[in-house]
């Protein structure tokens, strides 16, 4: 076994990097405060008032009425705006509103022409304003017949919930600056076809948006599941285990070098994981080795199929009586996705778990970039990755290193190794373990770690 190097440990040997001798930073702390300040600071009853308003509604189906003032997706879109003006108002205009929109047809659940329009608000950072975190929950709502657009359809927890927590994470994280920018998305057509997710993804490539991490919000209130367990305590991080955009190349490099479980989405459950245990007390983080629920998706996949790093975070027990149902009582049993069934204090603690992780990984510096790694048939292992400079970089304390066993979920040991660009693992045997690199700022937040290769990279 080797020694688990700490966060708090301080390097004093010096390291070399391009031709200079430079002392090594001191290894940051491992928690950085303003996350428990930021969890503390989500409240259940914000969010149980935004519920209560999209039910209010009446129904947010894709295909409803977008004319009236009171009821349907049109009223509710137009509200959620308004409301991230609110908030960008009470921030100085620190807040970028806008919509995103296209015309979609001839689809199995779209048949006629309708407008999907997504609502978006963008934070943006104060030293690297192109590199984006993206928190999204969807809009719509639906009941038993995907093409009912009349009937009462509440979407209390599917996904109402999901959305208010976006507008609590806005209102939140937008009294503070990071160093790269948020964006809070509310989707639209999500269970027509994923198709608000589909648009605001190719609308961020065309206009070269370097996201990051999705984190895909659809369902986080409901505690009571439908296999008769009740609680409060964990909630389910779904990821990809390979990049959707994998080329047969590198289908083949990853053969022979490891990654089929460290793709970008999957280290970013792992890190969202770490975080819980670290910031949300009472929070526990069951990581799911699956794109998304059994032969079932989410607004996440969008991203993935372009190349953009995501994951799903909801609850761990559903209750299936409680989604895409009319409202009824059959039996003696009630079905409907109604406002009873959202348990808010449970809704506050996913909401929390989005907010720090957007906030530190908004805070940490540039993710590390074009990530490699030597060693076979060597006694060590060697790791170099790209360095950067100029504006993004002022924050930046250094590097570290994280290393774990083949078939361990979690990365276990990790050094930091300051301001460097290729640092040798002396005498750690490449074969036996799985490396990556996280970039560290100042203040102690840190990227999620970047496995080697094209299978585990965040982009430049």
């Amino acid at each position: 076994m080797f020694k688990n190097f700490t966060r708090f440990a301080i390097l004093t040997v010096p390291w070399l990097l391009g031709g200079q001798v430079l002392a090594a930073d001191t290894a940051p702390p491992g928690e950085v405060l303003l996350m428990h300040e930021l969890a503390e600071e989500v409240s259940a009853d914000r969010l149980h008032k935004d519920v209560q308003k999209l039910v209010n509604f009446g129904t947010r189906h894709t295909l409803s009425d977008t004319k009236a003032d009171t009821r349907g997706i049109g009223a509710a879109r137009r509200w959620i705006k308004a409301e991230f003006e609110r908030i960008s108002a009470e921030c100085g205009g620190c807040l970028e509103v806008i919509t995103v929109a296209d015309v979609v047809k001839g689809e199995r659940r779209i048949p006629d022409p309708v407008e999907v329009v997504s609502v978006i608000a963008i934070q943006r950072g104060q030293l690297d304003p192109n590199r984006y975190v993206l928190m999204s929950g969807d809009i719509d709502s639906r009941v038993t017949d995907i093409m009912d657009f009349t009937s009462d359809s509440p979407g209390a927890n599917d996904n109402a919930s999901g959305m208010a927590g976006v507008l609590e994470a806005a209102r939140v994280l937008s009294k503070h600056k990071f160093a790269g920018s948020i964006i809070y998305a509310g989707l639209a057509g999500e269970e027509q076809g994923l198709f608000g997710g589909k648009i605001v993804a190719k609308y961020a490539l065309e206009h070269n948006w370097r996201i990051k991490a999705v984190l895909n919000n659809d369902m986080i209130g409901n505690i009571s599941g439908i296999d008769g367990v009740v609680d409060n305590t964990v909630a389910r991080v779904f990821s990809e285990g390979t990049r959707d955009v994998e080329t047969p190349q590198e289908a083949r490099i990853r053969r022979f070098t490891g990654g089929e479980v460290d793709s970008p989405s999957r280290n970013l459950a792992r890190y969202i994981d770490l975080r819980a245990d670290r910031y949300i007390p009472n929070l526990n983080v069951m990581m799911v080795y699956r794109l998304d629920r059994f032969g079932r998706g989410g607004h996440h996949r969008p991203f993935n199929a372009v190349g953009i790093p995501g994951v799903r975070i909801m609850e761990t027990h559903e209750h299936y009586d409680r989604q895409h149902q009319n409202i009824r009582t059959e039996n003696g049993r009630a079905y409907g996705d109604v406002i009873e069934g959202v348990n808010f204090d449970y809704a506050r603690k996913l909401t929390a778990l989005n907010v720090v992780n957007l906030a530190e990984m908004a805070g940490a510096p540039p993710f590390p970039a074009d990530v490699k790694i030597k060693g076979a048939v060597q006694p060590s292992t060697k790791l170099s990755w790209k360095t950067i400079s100029g504006k993004a970089a002022e924050n930046l304390a250094g590097y570290k290193i994280y290393w774990r066993y083949t078939d361990q979920p979690q990365w276990q040991y990790s050094r930091f190794v300051g301001k460097v660009d290729h640092y040798t693992m002396e005498n750690i045997v490449i074969d036996n373990y799985y490396f990556g690199v996280a970039s560290v700022a100042k203040d102690g937040s840190e990227s999620p770690v970047v496995f080697p290769g094209p299978a585990g990279s965040f982009g430049d």
